[in-house]
């Protein structure tokens, strides 16, 4: 039996994931942790970690070391990463000595397409889907992966994500009409510049991240299905484009107020649910699914993959609460 640690640094929130694999594929959860640090937060043009933000992510991480401190060091391991936001940044390397010094192991620094592969990992060992657009939109980032056959076929990563669009185009409390259509047409511009998306589909989207899954929960509510999970959760386009037409009709305050929408995520949620909206218009795809996996778990099938030789053999989707 072997536990692995995996703390997820992203541009919204910081994560970390411990569990233990056995030598047949089997794995269980045994913590998950999550702090909202918005560690991108008025990065600007000139793409600088700001101070505060950065302290709220040190914080976080003292707790998740006193987290890691319950188990004898020879017994874990421990895999620390980070997107988007540090990917980004021009003092990155002053960021990288602060992580160090706190954690006293080093930060892994992913690239875009890093990131992509693992959230395909993730998502094809614990999802039954053949062809489907995976999009898992972060807090400065969005991975695309066409997936054919179960197969990845394409990956790309798009510096724009639930924070990044929020802060450049979008006011946070009523959204002007004028404002969403430069965020609109500034996305699709960016889309335009995908060159294989022009030839994508009618093709279902699977969507990961906290914005993405919020349209999931906040269906969840409307239905009286909170017994369902999140993992394999299937929304029509239709529906999707109706709660995304509910959010954009209220400012903020009311935003705070939806089932299924956390308090946090208010002045985010239009931002960081467009790209998803968007990318269902675009494709004509009918479906959406919703997947708790991705980078975590795509960093963890592939050690359990490296280390014992088997395919990892998931658990139940009900299993998987991960937000």
């Amino acid at each position: 039996m072997t536990i692995l640690a995996v703390i997820d640094l992203g541009s919204n929130s910081v994560r970390m994931t411990i569990s233990q694999f056995h030598q047949d594929g089997h794995y269980e959860v045994l913590e998950r942790y999550q702090e909202m640090v918005r560690l991108s937060k008025d990065m600007g043009d000139d793409k600088i970690l700001q101070p505060e933000a950065i302290e709220r992510t040190l914080n976080a991480l003292k707790e998740f070391k006193k987290a890691l401190g319950s188990y004898a060091k020879e017994k874990i391991t421990v895999r620390a990463v980070a997107t988007a936001a540090v990917r980004q940044a021009t003092n990155q390397s002053e960021f990288l000595t602060a992580f160090e010094e706190i954690m006293a192991m080093p930060l892994e620094v992913l690239t875009g397409e890093q990131e992509a592969h693992y959230d395909y990992v993730g998502i094809i060992n614990t999802l039954d889907i053949v062809d489907a657009l995976i999009l898992d939109t972060g807090g400065a980032s969005a991975e695309l992966i066409l997936v054919r056959n179960r197969q990845a076929v394409h990956e790309v990563s798009l510096p724009v994500g639930a924070v990044t669009i929020s802060e450049s185009f979008l006011e946070k409390d009523v959204v002007s009409a004028a404002a969403l259509f430069k965020a609109t047409i500034a996305l699709r511009q960016m889309l335009d510049n995908v060159s294989w998306l022009r030839q994508v589909a009618h093709i279902p989207v699977v969507a990961l991240g906290g914005s993405n899954r919020t349209l999931a929960k906040i269906s969840r509510r409307q239905n009286k299905v909170l017994d369902l999970p999140i993992h394999g959760y299937r929304l029509s386009k239709q529906d999707a484009t109706q709660i995304y037409q509910n959010i954009l009709s209220k400012n903020l305050d009311a935003r705070k107020k939806i089932g299924g929408l956390a308090k946090e995520r208010g002045d985010i949620i239009v931002g960081g649910l467009l790209p998803l909206i968007e990318l269902l218009i675009l494709l004509g795809g009918q479906q959406v699914i919703f997947s708790q996996a991705g980078l975590r778990e795509g960093i963890l099938f592939e050690t359990i993959k490296e280390e014992t030789g088997h395919d990892v053999v998931a658990p139940e989707p009900a299993a998987m609460t991960i937000d």
